[in-house]
């Protein structure tokens, strides 16, 4: 994600700016992690949370995807999906709001911008290696869902058992199935 704005303070749920193209019953579901909190990379702050998110006025390009399995993630998503926002590299991570894909992949030019905290020298306009898409923000969750709880959940038979966010946790951009997202959906209600 880009810088975030200095705007003013978000408010808990914003509609939809346009019905999503992608009806409930062929909807993907997603989990993308930000950093909440302020740390340098390439000499550039890249600290991003959901309330950040909730600030833009304009749909927010999720750049700086430097993983080829992530990326892949990113060109399988479909406007109108729907993906957890996920708090990441902090003292407490976890799931805490909902976004969804407004505009489907294209070239992250930021990769071979040289001031770019994202910047790639082996990637160029002619040669597009890494991608984005544009999301916006839908919900924060009253309270996080934890990755502590998560992980209570992911044993076998349990209903996190397969999900990519338990299974390759580094991974930055993961595919959520849609009972993992049902399941989650109810842990975070029930709070």
């Amino acid at each position: 994600p880009s810088e975030p704005s200095k705007a003013s303070s978000p408010s808990p749920s914003k509609p939809p700016t346009a019905a999503p193209s992608n009806p409930p019953s062929t909807r993907n579901y997603w989990l993308m992690k930000a950093e909440p909190n302020t740390r340098l990379e390439n000499g550039h702050d890249v600290k991003f949370s959901i309330d950040d998110l909730a600030a833009r006025t304009s749909p927010e390009p999720w750049d700086g995807i430097r993983n080829h399995v992530a990326k892949n993630n990113l060109l399988a998503m479909r406007r109108g999906d729907l993906a957890f926002f996920y708090h990441s590299n902090c003292k407490v991570p976890g799931i805490v709001g909902i976004m969804e894909v407004v505009r489907e992949a294209t070239p992250d030019e930021s990769a071979w911008d040289s001031g770019s905290a994202y910047y790639d020298p082996k990637s160029g306009p002619e040669k597009r290696t890494w991608y984005l898409v544009h999301v916006e923000f839908r919900r924060k969750f009253r309270e996080m869902v934890g990755l502590r709880e998560l992980q209570e959940y992911k044993g076998r038979g349990e209903a996190l058992e397969g999900m990519q966010l338990l299974k390759q946790s580094r991974l930055s951009v993961s595919k959520v199935e849609e009972g993992e997202w049902e399941f989650i959906m109810g842990l975070a209600e029930g709070k």
